[in-house]
């Protein structure tokens, strides 16, 4: 990019001009900070001027594979002695996943009455590349599979309607030429409004409606709006969406039919979906209440998205059991289509005293600056990088090892994009990260409808940034431009 006189100007006009466009059209967050009762404040969500580049190739495999991910991830949900067998040993060294799989049983033992579930999921990408040879073409390596509030469809495909006008109206031009049939279209938000949908429909009572329960203060809270939005626009003439703050969460359940119940104004409404787009991490169970709400929605009646054994499914440890050879196979019956989902995997170990384990113990301090530790937990900021995990590891009990995953870390090309973030323009190097969202219903026997790819995300960040989420305040939402 170019920094004359005249350049710059037509920089900043285009800044000024997204800048409206993204308060205009809803591509907002709340702010970081802010007292006002009535929470009447947003910024910008952060975004990146121009939509990033992204092979055609890769971007087509990823979007093409999602039906099988779906697919896999629905079938270790429902699968309860596989599942199990890693969920006891995590339960050991993680107190959080330990509670919640054993209110998983606790609950099964006690008889489930619904045997629907419905997975919204996002399986999260970086391009790889093994050699530094222009011969070699970039692969998708899978970073992390979110089983549970799979967030930013309504804000990703926002901000592909604002790249997507830009590119239209001309409005790049003076600074960069973009082909119109590059940008690539995002129907996320119809995508998983339809999963919704649909699980409601198979639920069977017309006039129930879907539970959004969402974060106390949650910054991304126009996000899930929008989903909420979209469900009232196209299916309004049978399923609404609700919102209610997992804190303040009024819910009760018939006994005898385990009917969910919300208290509303002037009678108690009848749940067919409950949607969690809270619950995923230990602060969201403050206290024995926020507990027996989770009990409850898990016991009742209605569709979960997910279930506990849904959510416990994207656990880093399942993706780190799913890459030993020979395992997916128990899933997933086509040798072709377990090649596919395996060529994603990047390298994973335990750090348990299992061979494979041992073997991640010596990577982790012989050569961390190619690794990354994580932990069970969602959201952002919980990993840590290259050369600060034997101190980390080091710090901790030997025993508590085995909660943590080593991942090698993916070899991502570099590439350019203007970051918007509080209103500045920052031109710099970035690496993206693309996530595409599916959607499933299944029962206890078999899968009942699958979406495959219903859109996608970016994420870009900074090559200076190890985290990429933008939420936890890292990475930006762009757009997928094919090349």
């Amino acid at each position: 990019m170019t920094t004359s006189t005249e350049s710059m100007k037509d920089l900043d006009t285009l800044v000024d001009s997204f800048l409206d466009y993204a308060l205009s059209h809803g591509l907002t967050v709340r702010p970081g900070s802010f007292e006002n009762p009535r929470k009447t404040f947003g910024e910008h969500a952060p975004i990146t001027l121009f939509p990033s580049k992204f092979p055609a190739t890769a971007f087509e495999e990823a979007c093409q594979i999602q039906e099988l991910y779906n697919e896999l991830y629905a079938a270790i949900s429902r699968d309860e002695d596989w599942l199990g067998s890693v969920m006891n040993e995590l339960a050991k060294v993680d107190t959080f996943v330990g509670r919640l799989w054993k209110l998983h049983k606790e609950v099964k033992d006690e008889g489930i009455t619904q045997p629907l579930s419905l997975g919204l999921f996002r399986s999260d990408y970086i391009l790889h590349v093994s050699s530094p040879s222009e011969l070699q073409s970039p692969v998708i390596k899978q970073v992390e599979f979110n089983t549970v509030a799979a967030s930013f469809a309504g804000l990703a495909t926002k901000v592909a309607e604002a790249h997507a006008y830009f590119q239209r109206s001309g409005s790049y031009e003076p600074i960069v030429s973009i082909p119109a049939s590059s940008i690539a279209e995002n129907h996320a938000l119809d995508g998983l409004a339809t999963g919704l949908a649909k699980a409601h429909q198979a639920y069977g009572v017309s006039d129930a409606k879907i539970l959004f329960v969402v974060q106390h203060d949650e910054r991304n809270i126009f996000d899930q709006r929008w989903l909420e939005y979209r469900l009232f626009e196209k299916f309004s003439d049978f399923c609404l969406g609700k919102s209610t703050d997992h804190r303040e969460t009024s819910v009760s359940m018939e006994e005898k039919t385990r009917k969910l119940l919300l208290e509303a104004s002037p009678t108690l409404q009848e749940i067919s979906v409950v949607y969690l787009r809270a619950g995923y991490g230990p602060d969201d169970y403050s206290t024995e209440q926020d507990w027996q709400t989770r009990a409850l929605l898990e016991r009742s009646h209605a569709i979960k998205c997910p279930s506990i054994a849904t959510q416990l499914a994207g656990t880093k440890k399942v993706q780190q059991v799913l890459a030993k050879e020979g395992i997916v196979e128990r899933f997933i019956k086509s040798r072709t289509a377990v090649k596919r989902l395996c060529d994603t995997f990047a390298g994973l170990y335990p750090l348990d005293d299992s061979f494979s384990g041992i073997r991640g113990r010596e990577l982790a301090f012989a050569c961390p600056e190619f690794h990354v530790l994580k932990p069970q937990r969602e959201g952002g900021g919980n990993n840590v990088y290259r050369r600060s995990i034997p101190e980390f590891l080091q710090r901790l009990p030997q025993a508590q090892w085995s909660a943590y995953i080593l991942m090698e870390l993916i070899s991502a090309p570099v590439s350019e994009n203007t970051l918007l973030r509080n209103g500045v323009p920052v031109h710099m190097a970035v690496i993206d990260e693309i996530g595409i969202y599916g959607a499933v219903l299944w029962n206890t026997q078999e899968t009942v409808w699958n979406s495959g790819c219903c859109g996608y995300l970016v994420r870009t960040k900074s090559t200076d940034s190890q985290e990429g989420g933008v939420a936890a305040g890292y990475g930006c939402l762009s757009s997928l431009q094919r090349v």
